[in-house]
């Protein structure tokens, strides 16, 4: 059974509005750390991707992909991108380089593609960025989620390379409960992990490849909207977590052909107060997450952190938190969660994505109508 820790104390002041690159300190249980404002104004921005000389991709969920420079400047949006459905909780959402995007200038990126009656899914596409960053270029489609299907929620959505060849894809199962069951089935991607090639084919050694009545994509499975993954820089697996109902947000490893369990278990209930499946957390042959959270912490966004800025957090995972409104660091041991410590719980914003920076600062985007870039260093 994982290990809920309490959280400790957060931070003791409050970012104050002021100009891009305003900084403000903050202690915490080890470093002081600095927050500034690179950039303001975005349309709850929900990826982030770092270009090779230091500037930034990120989205605004609204549809528009765009250029930021490191002093904060923001471009007009890119051209170039297919349509999104952008109700609720769709939209323009994850942004990744590809790992030869120096040679290639390939980027990746989810979104909830439209389909016929109202229908939507996640979809992937890639395309080649103009040396302008003004344009992508070659666009196709090289995953779809199927079924497409009459929800406008939990699309799941984080890209994540392996260094190997592979895409990872993260899956929600879309919310409703006339949906949400084929989580547990092998002929629809709902509520899956899935694994490609950075073209969109099937790698052959995918766990269901040549099985009948099972997708090939399908690497795991039994999920219920995963929106926080990560490669572990040391054991080259996929980390994700995924939000849980009422309760019940669970940090997993995705691992071949296993069954995380929703809609069967779950440490949460429905929102109505009615238990989730077999009202158990619990059952043989379904994984059991290493780490949960009740009361949830509504995770999006997540990496494991390799810089040297901060020394005393080396290996550590930091996840951003919706309704937390927090950046939680979590100290790892192996497989164990030995410590949690939430951050930036002053500042009363949704954080959407995290990433390490080229010069080992974090950077975070917050989930809001005036969405913002923040960085966070090492205070002087």
């Amino acid at each position: 059974m994982p290990k809920t820790l309490l959280a400790t104390a957060g931070l003791a002041s409050v970012l104050m509005a002021g100009p891009a690159l305003a900084e403000e300190t903050y202690a915490t249980e080890g470093p002081s750390i600095a927050v500034e404002t690179v950039a303001s104004g975005l349309s709850h921005p929900w990826g982030l991707a770092f270009l090779p000389d230091g500037s930034m991709l990120v989205t605004e969920r609204p549809g528009n992909l765009l250029h930021v420079t490191p002093e904060g400047a923001v471009s007009e949006p890119l051209s170039g991108l297919p349509e999104v459905d952008n109700r609720r909780q769709g939209g323009l959402l994850d942004v990744a380089l590809d790992p030869d995007f120096a040679d290639n200038r390939l980027i990746y990126w989810s979104y909830a593609e439209p389909g016929e009656d109202g229908t939507t899914s996640t979809a992937v596409a890639r395309g080649r960025l103009n040396d302008a960053v003004r344009e992508v270029e070659d666009v196709n489609v090289i995953f779809s989620q199927e079924p497409k299907v009459a929800s406008t929620m939990h699309y799941g959505s984080r890209l994540v390379f392996d260094g190997n060849g592979h895409l990872f894809i993260t899956l929600g199962e879309r919310s409703a409960r006339q949906f949400r069951d084929q989580a547990q089935d092998l002929d629809s991607h709902l509520g899956k992990v899935v694994r490609l090639h950075h073209d969109g084919s099937v790698p052959e050694d995918n766990p269901y490849v040549g099985e009948a009545g099972a997708l090939a994509e399908i690497w795991s499975y039994g999920h219920r909207n995963i929106q926080a993954a990560a490669m572990h820089p040391e054991t080259g697996e996929l980390w994700e977590i995924e939000h849980g109902p009422r309760g019940g947000d669970e940090l997993n490893i995705a691992r071949p052909a296993e069954n995380y369990g929703w809609p069967v278990i779950s440490y949460g209930v429905n929102y109505d107060g009615s238990p989730v499946g077999t009202g158990k957390a619990e059952a043989e042959g379904m994984v059991d997450p290493i780490y949960q959270w009740t009361p949830v912490i509504a995770p999006s966004g997540m990496t494991f952190y390799e810089g040297e800025m901060f020394p005393d957090w080396g290996g550590d995972l930091f996840v951003g938190g919706l309704a937390s409104r927090a950046l939680v660091r979590l100290e790892i041991e192996g497989e164990d969660v030995t410590h949690e410590e939430r951050l930036l719980t002053e500042l009363g914003m949704r954080i959407r994505d995290v990433v390490e920076g080229p010069e080992g600062a974090i950077y975070l985007l917050t989930d809001e109508a005036d969405g913002k870039v923040l960085r966070v260093s090492a205070a002087q």
